[in-house]
């Protein structure tokens, strides 16, 4: 049998326009894997190809990373022509890099996540449209609601009373934290349930997030068989092939592989129909792969090498064009059915039928033969995965993730820490050399100056006497002249001799193994307060946190990317459960799998194919988020602007934000309850204060009143004792009257008898008078008749008792 040789060529890859049965056949499958084959494989001058330098790269990387790098490096720089014979060295490698990565790795494993869905499409919106507009009425006519349920005894609320939310911003902040419909807790279910069949959780991701921090770059593959269902598999990036990308999620790649070797008996399995003849065929093919890449022997020595055969499996994306018939029916409605590309009809004026194309996004997975023209496998992809808000759209199964990387280059920090952990290395070499060089401090024995001691044994005064002296006591004996009587200059026989040739060098190696040290954490960010290797006795905690908190953030883009990962993840599997439910035949038997646990969500479940989802990442506060949301915890609980109700109620928010939104809407009523309470109380003692106000008014009143009856009675019985008086004094004054009227009648009775006696006595003596006058008159005219003497008219009776009147006369 002629020897298969292998001939690997750039070749373009076949056209994106080609017809549906063009793209469907063996012939544009195999051109896709020759295209792909040669981007990939295609050796240069040197020999190396570029998927094997990756692979070569990503194995140095990943053998730095656990400390088991190759130490001929090393060797190389302290050998002198090659030749080691004069070292005696331990080559062990420093396991400087393996800590620095696992301080990341477990701290990214120490982060707790939850995978949270959020329904999306219309219903779900209608249906917190509706219960937003329920709260929004509580809102509104809660003055009236509280009347309603004070005087008729009917809670007419929507919801609890002490819930509803006071503002807009309170509103949003509780739709966020307590409106969660049951479909989406389904969902959420639905996709860790099979997380953790696949044990994502557990095996995969860790494997994902050393991978992103020991190469930078993570990847797994999920996929869907009618025997195991939903399967997640780890991808190794050494063996991943993908299209030009300068994404990091790699999104607009249209093409991705693995590079697999198994042995030729294995093949049956992928293609039942391949015959002996091929099979030998590409067992040759294999073989002929080894040969002409040489670097396998490198990575690979097993003794079935050559039975070996390195397989691409691929995934490829292209167009596919759907045709559908539309036909207007009779009562005015249309009906469209799928046909084949040869759909054409004429189009007339009575035609009742019309041809519609859509063009779709599609995946071709196949299988080709490295090293030949043996394409083992090209179908379209089953199952793919299609967004329903984008259905022209197909997810590719490959999620890869690389955080950092630029023009294709991909950036890790081991591949920052490797030049100083090389340095690191050959300095602690260094050290063992200047260690094996050092010797250790002696001492000086003049022989002359034992000569002229004597012990006075008589026995002369040897070395070894001096030493065993010198060692157990300290102590030198000496004579400073000699038996001659000279001067004797070797008058201390023993003197110690110091060496420190090897001091100042140990010193130097030591500050450059610390300088080392200090730049593989300076370009990673990886400090001291990270690892809490040497935190300074100096530093305040809140200082040391502050630090360990920049590390965090230095290597927040690792974190992302396994993020990153297991959100896109949870979104292919949210579409996969999707179609399951809607077209798969076991659906029933995979509802009753996801809903075992808790059979109340199995009809939400069942429905969850109506329903479109958003899948986001809800990552747990670290601790430096979680003491600084504990520490306004209990700054608020320290002022009684909350409870311990509310505190625990916060503490169960992961997303820091809305804890922190939260406590301000909680210490916000608290505080707004607090006034109320305070208003009522003041609204309480106003009313005490009234009502003793009220009191002391109306006891002041009474007693004005009592002083008023008092007065009054006094004034009353003043009154009576004046009545009584004054009629007294009537009575008194009648009686007086009635006595003085009797007295006046009797006086007047008096007086008129007086009256009437002088009048009578005047008529009396008128009388007289008249008489006398006409006595006198009688006798004058008697007088004057007779001519007679003067008649003397004095009576002598002029006296009273015996008074006259002579005594006036004058004398």
């Amino acid at each position: 049998m002629d020897k298969t040789s292998v001939n690997i060529k750039s070749m373009p890859f076949p056209n994106q326009m080609a017809t549906d049965a063009e793209k469907e056949s063996k012939e544009y499958g195999l051109n896709v894997g020759k295209a792909i084959s040669g981007e990939w494989f295609k050796r240069s001058s040197n020999g190396s190809c570029r998927y094997y330098s990756k692979f070569g790269t990503y194995h140095n990387l990943r053998l730095y990373a656990r400390g088991e790098q190759s130490i001929q490096k090393y060797k190389n720089e302290l050998s002198v022509n090659g030749d080691l014979s004069y070292l005696n060295l331990d080559w062990s490698v420093v396991p400087i890099i393996p800590k620095f990565v696992d301080i990341v790795v477990n701290g990214m494993n120490d982060r707790m996540y939850n995978i949270k869905a959020e329904s999306q499409d219309i219903m779900s919106a209608e249906k917190k449209n509706i219960f937003q507009e329920r709260i929004e009425a509580d809102m509104v006519a809660k003055p009236f609601l509280n009347q309603v349920k004070s005087k008729l005894g009917v809670d007419a609320f929507n919801m609890p009373e002490e819930e509803i939310p006071a503002t807009d911003e309170e509103l949003s902040l509780y739709m966020q934290l307590k409106y969660k419909p049951s479909i989406e807790i389904a969902e959420e279910i639905a996709i860790n349930t099979l997380l953790e069949q696949n044990e994502y959780h557990h095996t995969i991701k860790p494997m994902v997030d050393y991978d992103i921090t020991s190469i930078g770059i993570g990847a797994i593959k999920h996929n869907f068989n009618d025997q195991s269902g939903v399967k997640v598999e780890y991808v190794d990036p050494a063996t991943l092939i993908y299209s030009y990308t300068e994404k990091p999620d790699f999104s607009d790649c249209y093409y991705f592989g693995e590079v697999k070797s198994v042995h030729y008996t294995e093949l049956v399995k992928l293609n039942p129909d391949l015959t002996t003849e091929q099979l030998s065929k590409i067992k040759n093919a294999g073989s002929a792969w080894y040969e002409h890449f040489p670097i396998l022997s490198k990575y690979q020595d097993d003794f079935f090498d050559s039975e070996m055969v390195t397989l691409l499996f691929f995934n490829y994306k292209t167009t596919k064009r759907f045709i559908y018939k539309k036909k207007k029916l009779d009562n005015g409605g249309e009906r469209i059915i799928r046909r084949d590309e040869s759909f054409n009809p004429m189009q007339t004026e009575d035609d009742r039928f019309e041809r519609i194309e859509v063009s779709r996004d599609v995946w071709y997975e196949g299988i080709l033969v490295l090293g030949s023209d043996e394409l083992i496998k090209w179908d379209l992809l089953k199952n793919m995965v299609r967004p329903k808000a984008a259905t022209q759209k197909a997810l590719p199964n490959y999620v890869v993730n690389a955080p950092r990387m630029y023009k294709g280059n991909i950036d890790s920090i081991v591949k920052r820490m490797i030049p100083f952990a090389d340095q690191i290395q050959i300095t602690h070499l260094k050290l063992q050399q200047v260690m094996a060089k050092v010797v250790p401090d002696g001492v000086f024995i003049d022989a002359d100056g034992l000569t002229e001691v004597d012990l006075g044994q008589g026995n002369a005064y040897t070395a070894q006497e001096a030493l065993n002296l010198y060692f157990q006591t300290g102590s030198v004996v000496g004579r400073s002249y000699t038996g001659e009587g000279e001067f004797n200059n070797a008058r201390v026989p023993i003197q110690e001799l110091s060496s420190n040739s090897g001091q100042s060098k140990m010193q130097a190696l030591i500050g450059v193994y610390n300088y080392n040290l200090n730049m593989i954490r300076n370009v990673t960010g990886l400090n001291e307060a990270r690892d809490g290797s040497s935190p300074s006795p100096d530093a305040l905690v809140g200082v040391q946190k502050l630090a360990a908190l920049n590390s965090n953030t230095a290597t927040r883009h690792i974190l992302n990317g396994g993020l990153n990962i297991t959100r896109k993840l949870s979104e292919c599997l949210s579409l996969r459960i999707s179609d399951i439910l809607e077209y798969a035949n076991f659906k029933e038997e995979f509802a009753m799998q996801i809903g075992k646990y808790n059979m109340s969500i199995l009809d939400d479940i069942k429905e969850l194919y109506l329903y479109s989802f958003g899948i986001f990442i809800e990552l747990d506060p670290d601790e430096e988020e979680r003491a600084q949301t504990e520490a306004n915890i209990q700054m608020a609980l320290s002022r009684d602007q909350i409870d311990l109700e509310d505190a625990i109620d916060i503490r169960l928010v992961k997303n820091i934000k809305l804890a922190n939104e939260l406590l301000k809407v909680k210490r916000k009523r608290r505080l707004e309850a607090q006034q109320q309470a305070q208003d009522s109380q003041n609204q309480i003692q106003i009313q005490i204060n009234q009502q003793s106000q009220q009191g002391a008014a109306q006891a002041k009143q009474a007693q004005i009143q009592a002083e008023s009856q008092a007065k009054i009675s006094v004034e009353q019985a003043k009154t009576n004792l004046e009545l009584q008086r004054i009629q007294a004094e009537v009575a008194a004054k009648k009686e007086l009257m009635a006595l003085e009227f009797e007295y006046n009648m009797q006086l007047k009775g008096i007086e008129t008898n007086n009256l009437q006696t002088r009048e009578q006595k005047k008529e009396d003596a008128k009388d007289e008078r008249v008489k006398k006058q006409a006595t006198a008159q009688s006798k004058l005219i008697e007088q004057r008749q007779n001519n007679l003497p003067s008649v003397n008219f004095e009576s002598n009776e002029d006296s009273l008792d015996s008074f006259d009147l002579s005594s006036f006369m004058p004398r």
